[in-house]
Formats: C-alpha cells, structure tokens, sequence
C-alpha cells in the first residue's frame, strides 16, 4: 500500500476535525461522559494518535490521562482505584494513554503483578466496566496493532533524535525482547475483557497516517449523535481605534530575535 500523502491526509483530517467538534459539542450541550481507551505495544502510536484527536477541542472538556508507575501508596489500594479518580464528569471527554490494561499487558509480561493479581483482574475488569457503563459511562476501546519490524523502526528512529529520545524507557528495552509474549498477553486479554458493553476494536497502525484517520472516523461512527455547528460570529465594530499593547517601561519586554 502506498503512503499516505501529507497533504491527502491533512485534508482527511480536516474534515474529520470538524465532525469532532461537532461530537464535543453534543457530549456537552448533552451531559454525557466519554472515555476512550488506548492500548497497543511501545511505539504503536497512541500519543500521536490522542494528540491529533485532542488538537480541534476545547481543552476545558477534554483531558488526557496517562498514568506513570503507582506510588508505593497506590500499590495498596483496590487495582482500579487510581483510575476511578479520572473518570469524567458530565460533558466530559477523557482519551487514556495506557489504562488499567497494563495489569494485563506490561505487568504480565514484564511480572510486575503477581499470577493471583493478573487472574483476579481479568475476573474483576468485565465487571468493573459494567459497572461505569451501567452508570451512563460510555466506553470505547481501541488496540493499535503494529507489526515488530515497523515496530523497530520507530524505535531506531527515537533513539536517534534527541527529541524523541525521552519516549524511550528502561522497561521498553527489555519489553523488545518480550514481542511474541505481549501478542499472547494481548490474545488473552481481548478473549478475557471483550464484552457487549465494552466491546474491543483493534485498529492497524503500520501506516500511523491512515491509523489515525481509521480510529477518528470509527469513533465518530460509534458515536454518531452530534450538534449542528455554530453560525459564524459577526463581531460587533469597536468604538475606537484599535490600541497598542503599551507597557511603562521596556524592562519587562523579552528580547526580539526572530
């Protein structure tokens, strides 16, 4: 398949943008709670993926969780705990980057839980989700797929670019090495947590252009409610002319360089 063309996908994703604004609007105007779940391996893509459905809304209504390591505090609670804490309220979008998944996925593989926790939270995570939904949560939850090959690929490319570099943690080191055994752990996990009320979508994202564009176009479509979009603002004429930002002095200015 061809790469998708920066300027095609920009286009694509403009139109998109504009359908999203229109969703938020409902999930406001609506009261409704939204949270959408990402899940996939090292360097899928779910940052990106989450920046550009984040880039078009209102941030006031809008937030992205991505949680680090659990506090040695933390680490006492109920599993699901810290994650009860960012659930929405009404008219709230909430996008997860990594979720309460990672008992099922890097935990697992990497045996930071122990085999009693990981069977108990694959019993305890249809019912959770259950619970929220039966709630008036709705739920949605994507894994982007990606194959090992392009897989290191990116990887190659942030340990070469200092400004990616930071992406790269000690835990995905070792995790290269874990591919096989996080597919096994994914199989496991959609079996285990794919139900009526928390259905699993797995999207491709090799080509992370088109993954992005198949994810907000799917969203859209399981969430097909929107509010028409606002007449344009016809902005009343100032009284006088427009003025100048003028400061007392020029001390507080920062120098000009570009």
């Amino acid at each position: 398949m061809k790469e998708l063309k920066k300027k095609k996908f920009a286009h694509e994703l403009e139109e998109l943008y504009e359908d999203l604004v229109s969703l938020q609007r409902w999930i406001i105007s609506s009261g409704k709670r939204v949270v959408v779940v990402f899940e996939g391996r090292d360097a899928a893509g779910k940052s990106g993926l989450i920046k550009a459905i984040n880039e078009p809304l209102n941030s006031r209504f809008t937030r992205i969780v991505a949680l680090s390591k659990p506090s040695e505090r933390e680490s006492t609670q109920w599993y699901f705990q810290r994650y009860i804490d960012h659930l929405p309220a009404a008219g709230e979008l909430v996008l997860f980057d990594r979720s309460w998944y990672n008992r099922a996925g890097v935990e697992r593989v990497m045996g930071y839980c122990t085999d009693a926790q990981y069977r108990q939270f694959l019993a305890d995570c249809p019912v959770f989700e259950k619970m929220i939904t039966d709630d008036g949560i709705i739920l949605l939850k994507y894994w982007l797929a990606v194959d090992q090959k392009e897989q290191e690929q990116r990887f190659t490319e942030r340990a070469n670019d200092p400004l990616k570099r930071w992406k790269i943690s000690p835990v995905d080191l070792k995790a290269r090495e874990h591919y096989a055994a996080y597919g096994k752990a994914r199989d496991v996990m959609l079996r285990a947590t794919n139900a009526e009320w928390a259905p699993w979508f797995v999207a491709n994202f090799n080509d992370q252009k088109r993954g992005r564009l198949d994810v907000i176009a799917h969203l859209l479509l399981r969430l097909p409610e929107r509010v028409p979009p606002d007449k344009p603002l016809k902005l009343p004429r100032l009284k006088d002319k427009p003025g100048r930002e003028k400061l007392p002095s020029r001390e507080f200015w920062i120098p000009e360089r570009f």
